[in-house]
């Protein structure tokens, strides 16, 4: 579980050190993506969906071909914004109104984005090809990430 928590420290400081190159908030949630997507080979696929005018629908993302708005109220993304904090699913197939995509997911994990009064304004979302790959650790740093979302989706028009 250290190792673990070593590669989000080193996704942490590759992020800050990163978003010291640029102030644009598009490349800033690139980042995000993409050194999530590089922390482990068992990831498959990294995204950041923001609620805009109601749907949500893709910012960001690395891997496989998203979907840019989901099916309001289905699936894992929407499950965290209706509950307003972190759905983690040890097997995709099991979860009832899983939304499929391409590519070989078997668990996943999304975090709500929050607003600094507490509203939920999008997800990180995070996709493995294992089964059970994620536990209280990756929440503890995808809501820590997350939080940095939030900071720079803050007035900008990325929501809208």
């Amino acid at each position: 579980m250290s190792d673990k928590r070593e590669s989000y420290k080193d996704v942490l400081q590759k992020i800050a050190s990163t978003w010291q190159q640029s102030p644009d908030p598009l490349a800033r949630l690139t980042m995000v993506t993409g050194y999530l997507l590089e922390r482990t080979d068992n990831i498959i696929f990294t995204a950041i969906f923001l609620l805009v005018d109601g749907e949500l629908t893709v910012r960001s993302y690395n891997g496989p071909p998203a979907r840019p708005v989901l099916e309001k109220h289905k699936g894992i993304c929407w499950a965290c914004v209706d509950r307003g904090e972190p759905v983690v699913v040890a097997n995709v197939h099991e979860f009832p109104g899983y939304i499929r995509r391409e590519g070989p997911s078997n668990s996943e994990v999304s975090v709500p984005i929050k607003t600094p009064a507490g509203g939920t304004i999008g997800v990180l979302h995070v996709d493995s090809a294992d089964f059970d790959a994620f536990d209280e650790v990756d929440v503890e740093y995808l809501v820590r990430i997350a939080d940095l979302v939030s900071e720079v989706v803050a007035g900008t028009d990325l929501s809208r």
